[in-house]
């Protein structure tokens, strides 16, 4: 191991020290090119090295690069908002910016609680949420999230957040089979409420599209109506975290156009700086915002970078090439042909799934194809499969302790602009 001042997340092997990145390729010191299959974490949308973007940052720093949000707003900010309630389900059109998808989804959530505050309720602060979910690293997202393994080491430290079972059909919580099981897992929302007592429960947060913890897992028809029917019922605001989903990875603009469900808030990050600039963002609806603003004064959340003049410039252009080149429709386009060509892996012995949308994809590798029994996670399969692709030049992202404990999965989500031959180029080297 070199010498280095710096510790990252991976403690276990050194890492490549990248030098360029262009297109949907990064290179390394050594010269050694690598395909860029994941996009990083699923969030390099528009590809690497647009002069665009850098031109668009530059220019903001130096007419304006930093005012504290509580003090100023700036033209970038304003104008992403705009474009993003452009391109927002309806009624989403008030958008609060802070640097991260952890940031956004504890922002959200407090939002959820003041939204109560304000319309009278004070009794609902609780926040239900599924198993094998991700929403981030900071404590109050950690709690959030349903992935055992990432909460293990902090579990004296979490919140009180109750958790349901998420709609995984290949392995099932409750044993049953689609759609004679009656979308069981959806349910399973009205149980919780019901046990908890409803009355205390603020808001449902999901992932649109499950990510990295599942693997690109699809809802199937009918769940979100079940989920946006009960939350409705019971008072509750639901929350869609689309941090990865979002910002036309699955083929549309969010995710949840596939489902046609209308959330009351909406996270996003990720695609929203396409990997240059930190920045992510809660949307909420104008009603929610003004009846804080009519019986609160003010949204109690702050940080030292919301808002950041520099980051929405980044993210302003981002949408603007996005609109200009036609990428989400590239997304969806692109997206089938990745699909097509996954499905000739469904043949080897050890291909368990292959699943998403858009370009948003996994492949679930399994010990024994027709039980579906996983490696065990003492194998560190997911893990060795992206060390051998990223020594033949191909960077995947890995997912890992799905199936109670064990599981593995390779994560895809090239940048749109990727070519089909490049796309064969990925299938063909898994």
């Amino acid at each position: 191991m070199r010498e280095s001042n710096v510790f990252h997340r991976r403690l276990d092997r050194e890492l490549p020290r990248a030098v360029k990145a262009e297109g949907v390729y990064i290179y390394d010191e050594d010269g050694k090119r690598y395909l860029d299959a994941s996009g990083g974490p699923i969030c390099v949308n528009v590809g690497h090295g647009r002069s665009e973007i850098a031109e668009a940052v530059f220019r903001q720093m130096k007419e304006v690069a930093y005012v504290h949000g509580t003090m100023f707003t700036s033209a970038p900010v304003e104008e992403l908002a705009s474009a993003l309630a452009r391109h927002a389900p309806e009624g989403i059109d008030r958008f609060y910016f802070c640097s991260g998808g952890s940031e956004a989804v504890e922002a959200a959530v407090k939002l959820a609680r003041q939204i109560h505050v304000a319309m009278g309720r004070p009794e609902r602060y609780r926040l239900i949420s599924r198993w094998q979910s991700y929403h981030g690293a900071t404590m109050g997202a950690l709690s959030y999230t349903g992935k055992p393994g990432m909460r293990a080491h902090f579990l004296p430290m979490l919140g009180d957040v109750v958790h349901i079972p998420p709609p995984y059909c290949l392995r099932c919580f409750y044993g049953l089979n689609y759609p004679a099981c009656g979308l069981r897992c959806a349910h399973a929302l009205e149980d919780a409420i019901l046990l908890e007592g409803g009355h205390t429960i603020s808001a449902f947060l999901a992932e649109t599209v499950s990510g990295a913890t599942l693997g690109a897992v699809v809802p199937p028809a009918g769940y979100y109506d079940v989920i946006a029917e009960i939350c409705k019922e019971y008072g509750i605001l639901l929350i869609l975290d689309e941090v990865m989903s979002g910002m036309g990875r699955t083929g549309r603009w969010f995710g949840l156009e596939h489902f046609k469900v209308k959330p009351d808030l909406l996270i996003m990050g990720k695609g929203l700086g396409g990997g240059y600039f930190p920045i992510s963002a809660v949307g909420c609806r104008g009603e929610h915002i003004e009846a804080i603003r009519e019986r609160c004064g003010n949204f109690s959340h702050g940080h030292t970078y919301s808002h950041h003049a520099v980051a929405a410039a980044a993210g302003l252009e981002v949408v603007r090439i996005m609109e200009r080149e036609d990428l989400v429709s590239e997304a969806d386009r692109k997206g089938r042909i990745l699909g097509e060509l996954l499905e000739s892996l469904k043949d080897h012995p050890n291909v368990g799934d292959t699943r998403g949308i858009g370009l948003m994809r996994a492949v679930e590798i399994v010990a024994d194809k027709k039980t579906l029994k996983p490696f065990p996670r003492s194998a560190k399969t997911a893990e060795r499969l992206y060390l051998h692709l990223l020594d033949s030049g191909i960077l995947t992202y890995t997912c890992a302790g799905f199936a109670g404990g064990d599981g593995d999965a390779l994560m895809l989500g090239p940048p749109y602009i990727i070519k089909e031959d490049e796309l064969k180029d990925i299938v063909d080297g898994i």
